[in-house]
């Protein structure tokens, strides 16, 4: 679980915001909404977060900041040296002249080197990426620090810092490992990623929990198409029948997907009740295609316990669909391991059914930076008041201005 994330000259984000889900134990919650940040912790946290705000606001930004993390941790070290890591500044030649910093506070496992160990402790992942001068991108710091129930304050994991010197705890396992780190060590490449590289198993450990969060933002030039979407389907029985499941649980006029093997290709073939022949995915309504495209990344997030970040989940899908896709993420039944949900929207009828602690609005200045906050956080809300038609009529910011 994620509950906290630091975002500072990153896209729209030229400020440092701070993204503090936390709640205390006073806070009423209904079942599975909100949740224990982490083993044995009076703090709670939502396990769905719904971004709103106007077009070009900042939502997807917040989302790219948790994408470009995980994409950072996992592959930086594959990235093509002296190339710009996929991400912007805010862009002015002063912020261009800033560094970028991005942090976030996490749930890990306390002894994460100890097979079948479940307690989670607080984890916090900080990186500083160099002003960008004409020379490369380059990492000013790293570290990972955590704090397991015995300790008063964060303990190191590791840092590094723009030399590319690293200092690691003794149970990180680096001896010998530590020379050859900083020897291959790059300048634009995390730690964690380059770890990897030498099978270093706490590395590795971070890595799979980094993709266990799954996102339709797209960091690289390297889109999905339909081919992989479908080539997914036809390797994962499970993923296919749960599929179908789902898509009859809330009819969406589907009886039944198939995928087929067509010229050495997989294709999509869609079951109607009433028709003779099935229909081929390009000729389906856009919205059962949507709803296809997308649902890989929720099922992987409740199968795994990870992190589901999509951007626009509205985008194509009808209204009455959405708040049961948010319903799985607090039903213990479809979410037996604690996936969380970040989702951006238009859909302001989905405040209705919203906490005040599951909504993060992003609102931009005429300066272009984006501000975003909690809508808990504004002063006065009433958990009992009207989201919906105080959201649409401007009374906690983040719509359209017209005229």
């Amino acid at each position: 679980m994620i509950y906290r994330l630091e975002i500072e000259n990153f896209y729209s984000v030229r400020d440092r915001q701070v993204i503090d889900l936390t709640v205390g134990r006073k806070v009423p919650d209904e079942p599975g909404r909100l949740v224990p940040i982490h083993s044995g912790a009076e703090d709670r946290a939502p396990r769905v977060i719904a971004i709103y705000g106007a077009n070009a606001s900042g939502k997807s930004n917040v989302l790219r900041a948790i994408a470009f993390l995980s994409w950072f941790v996992q592959y930086s070290f594959e990235h093509k040296a002296r190339t710009l890591l996929p991400y912007q500044k805010f862009l002015t030649a002063e912020q261009d002249a800033a560094p970028t910093r991005l942090s976030i506070t996490f749930a890990g496992l306390e002894e994460p080197l100890k097979e079948g160990a479940i307690t989670t402790c607080p984890y916090v992942y900080t990186v500083e990426l160099s002003p960008r001068t004409g020379d490369g991108d380059k990492v000013l710091s790293e570290s990972l620090h955590y704090r397991p129930r015995n300790a008063a304050r964060m303990i190191r994991v590791f840092e590094r810092n723009a030399a590319g010197h690293v200092k690691a705890a003794g149970w990180v396992g680096l001896g010998r490992e530590l020379s050859v780190l900083e020897n291959i060590l790059r300048p634009d490449a995390s730690v964690i990623s380059t770890l990897g590289q030498l099978n270093n198993q706490l590395a590795l450990r971070f890595m799979q929990s980094a993709n266990a969060i799954d996102t339709n933002i797209l960091l690289t030039r390297f889109e999905q198409n339909d081919l992989d979407l479908l080539t997914g389907y036809a390797r994962s029985p499970e993923l296919l029948s749960a599929l179908n499941r789902d898509i009859r649980r809330i009819d969406l006029g589907v009886d039944q997907i198939q995928i087929l093997a067509e010229n050495g290709a997989p294709v999509a073939s869609f079951s109607h009740s009433g028709l003779d022949r099935p229909i081929r995915m390009p000729f389906e309504s856009h919205g059962t295609q949507q709803f296809v495209r997308i649902y890989p990344t929720l099922y992987r997030a409740l199968a795994l316990g990870g992190v589901a970040a999509i951007d626009e989940l509205d985008v194509a899908i009808h209204p009455s669909v959405l708040p049961e896709i948010i319903r799985w993420f607090s039903d213990p039944d479809r979410n037996p391991y604690g996936a969380q949900l970040w989702m951006s929207s238009h859909a302001v009828s989905l405040l209705d059914g919203l906490l005040k602690e599951e909504v993060l609005i992003c609102e931009k200045g005429p300066d272009g930076a984006s501000q975003i906050y909690r809508l808990g956080d504004i002063k006065g809300i009433r958990r009992d008041e009207n989201f919906l038609q105080n959201y649409i009529g401007g009374v906690y910011g983040g719509i359209p201005s017209i005229g």
